[in-house]
């Protein structure tokens, strides 16, 4: 569905440089800090962003080379940015159904009205949660076979996150073969709904793997001084110095529970990695 081999992008002091591949069927997360480059990589998908070198495919062709049909069949709902906040949801449907030949205008309206989002009120008396809500149901409204998502769930509370997330699995849930590609900083979004997470730090991947792998296999070893000095250390993938020791980083938590039933040791998660993965030992 997403091919991209080499990317590279420079702004001032900051170069991107990845190579990574989404595929059909999938729910892909994208993660990292502020600044690590995931905007710059989705604006470079959707042809927003030039990319100074490197390919990059979108539904089996150059991004470059996307027709007006082509990108009928993907979805896009930026956190920051959609229609004017003085138009109404009425409104949306209108410029919607002129501007997507396959839009489902049914099944837009119903989701709407399930979503309580109404019809008649303009976009800026919208709450955040209703917005949020409303982005993600207009990426879906012309049935797109890929949704690229930008923090679809930034500012919101548990309750309106889990409805956003219910959409998307609800839409999911419709074809098999539908592909999405979702950034967010809020790891027990990306835990419960991706299948897999790429993360990414200085405009480099540091870390590219299922998620049901990362929750089953890494873990997080909390050590003494004298414990990580003895302990085996070919399984440790990044280490952090604390005041009681040593936080090690492990993607073999199960070898270590055999080995060293002594030792403290955590499930991994998606934050963990963040900040293991983001510092120096």
């Amino acid at each position: 569905m997403i091919t991209i081999r080499n990317l590279t992008k420079t702004y001032g002091d900051f170069r991107l440089n990845i190579s990574m591949e989404i595929q059909t069927g999938r729910v892909t997360g994208l993660v990292g800090r502020n600044g690590a480059g995931k905007s710059t990589t989705i604006k470079s998908l959707l042809g927003l962003v030039r990319p100074d070198g490197g390919e990059v495919r979108v539904l089996g062709k150059p991004a470059s080379e996307l027709t007006s049909a082509d990108r009928e069949n993907i979805g896009v709902a930026f956190s920051d940015s959609g229609f004017s906040s003085y138009l109404k949801l009425r409104d949306v449907v209108s410029i919607l159904r002129n501007a997507y030949p396959n839009f489902d205008e049914k099944w837009f309206l119903d989701a709407c009205k399930k979503g309580r989002l109404p019809m008649d009120k303009p976009l800026k008396e919208f709450s955040t949660g209703m917005r949020a809500r409303a982005r993600v149901l207009i990426a879906c409204s012309h049935r797109a076979k890929l949704l690229i998502l930008d923090e679809p769930t930034a500012g919101l509370d548990v309750v309106a996150r889990n409805e956003v997330l219910d959409m998307l699995r609800d839409y999911l849930a419709e074809d098999g073969e539908r592909t999405v590609l979702i950034s967010s900083h809020i790891s027990t979004d990306l835990e419960g709904f991706c299948d897999d997470i790429y993360m990414l730090h200085d405009g480099e991947i540091v870390l590219h793997e299922d998620t049901d792998v990362i929750l089953g296999e890494y873990g997080v070893l909390r050590l003494s001084d004298k414990a990580y000095e003895q302990i085996d250390k070919q399984y440790i993938l990044k280490t952090r110095r604390e005041s009681f020791g040593y936080t090690c980083l492990t993607n073999q938590r199960q070898f270590y529970a055999d080995n060293y039933p002594d030792i403290v040791i955590e499930a991994g998660s998606i934050d963990e990695l963040i900040i293991m993965m983001a510092k120096e030992a």
